[in-house]
C-alpha cells in the first residue's frame, strides 16, 4: 500500500532531508586520493549523532554500516573498506538517516582528484538524468514518463540504466511501496498523486546495465566491469510540483 504524506507530514520530513543534504556537503571537501571509505563512514556516524540523527542502514537486513561505498564498477552498497581512495576513482556515498520519525535517503557520486574524460562525462549526465526525472514527477504524471526521460537521456549520451535496483517510496520505513526501475514509457505505470515521497535515484554504467553480486551479499558491480555513478534525491510531490527533501 502506497501512504501518501499530509502536507504537516512533509515538513516533518524536512529535517532528516537536511541532515543529509548536510553530510553531502561536509564530505564533499574530505574526499581526496589517500582517504579511505572507512574514513568517510567514521564521520558519518559522528555525523548524525551530533545532528540528532540515526543510521537507519546499520544492521537493517544485517547491513552492518552507516553509508555504502561504491567505488569505480561498484554500483551500490559497497562496504566502506580500509584502502585508500586514488586519484582518478569514482566513489558514490549512499546515507539514509532518521530524524524524528521520518527517513532521508540520498547518494552521491564524487570524483577523487582529476578523473578520466569518460568517468567525468558519466557523472554529468547521470546527475542530469536525476533531475530531468525531478521535473517529470508533478501530479498526474505516470512514473514512465519520469523514468523515460531519465532513459532516454542516459542512453543518448550512450550510457545503460541499471534495470535491477529500484526506486522507492519513503517515509517512517527507508523502503516503502511503491518501487520501480529507472527505465519507462511515457504514459505507462502509476500515476503520481499529491502526497507521495519517493527517491529518484538513477544509475548509470558506462557499459552494460547487467550486474553481479559480490559474495558478501551486498555488493552490487558491473558486470563487465565498467564504471557505474549514482545521483539519488528524495522527493516530494505536491500540487505546486515535486519539493526535493534531501537538496544541498
Amino acid at each position: 500500500m502506497v501512504i501518501l504524506k499530509s502536507r504537516a507530514d512533509i515538513e516533518e520530513m524536512r529535517k532528516a532531508g537536511r541532515i543529509v543534504a548536510a553530510f553531502h556537503q561536509a564530505i564533499a571537501d574530505m574526499i581526496r586520493p589517500g582517504v579511505t571509505t572507512l574514513d568517510i563512514e567514521s564521520f558519518a556516524v559522528r555525523f548524525l549523532k551530533e545532528n540528532g540523527a540515526k543510521a537507519y542502514t546499520m544492521g537493517y537486513n544485517g547491513y552492518p554500516f552507516a553509508t555504502c561505498a561504491s567505488v569505480n564498477d561498484v554500483i551500490a552498497h559497497g562496504f566502506p573498506s580500509r584502502k585508500p581512495l586514488k586519484e582518478g576513482d569514482i566513489v558514490t556515498i549512499d546515507i539514509v538517516a532518521e530524524a524524528d520519525g521520518w527517513i532521508g535517503d540520498s547518494a552521491w557520486s564524487y570524483a577523487v582528484g582529476e578523473v578520466s574524460d569518460e568517468a567525468r562525462k558519466l557523472m554529468q549526465i547521470t546527475k542530469e538524468c536525476l533531475y530531468l526525472g525531478i521535473e517529470q514527477a508533478v501530479v498526474g504524471n505516470r512514473i514512465g514518463d519520469v523514468m523515460h526521460a531519465v532513459q532516454t537521456h542516459a542512453e543518448h549520451n550512450g550510457f545503460s540504466v541499471v534495470r535491477d535496483l529500484l526506486g522507492h517510496g519513503v517515509g517512517r520505513e527507508m523502503h516503502e511501496e511503491p518501487n520501480y526501475p529507472h527505465i519507462g514509457k511515457p504514459g505507462k505505470g502509476f500515476r503520481l498523486k499529491e502526497g507521495m515521497v519517493l527517491t529518484i535515484e538513477p544509475m548509470l554504467n558506462a557499459g552494460t546495465p547487467l550486474m553481479t553480486i559480490d559474495a558478501d551479499g551486498w555488493t552490487a558491480r558491473t558486470a563487465d566491469g565498467s564504471l557505474s555513478a549514482q545521483y539519488e534525491h528524495t522527493i516530494a510531490v505536491i500540487a505546486d510540483g515535486p519539493i526535493i527533501l534531501t537538496a544541498q
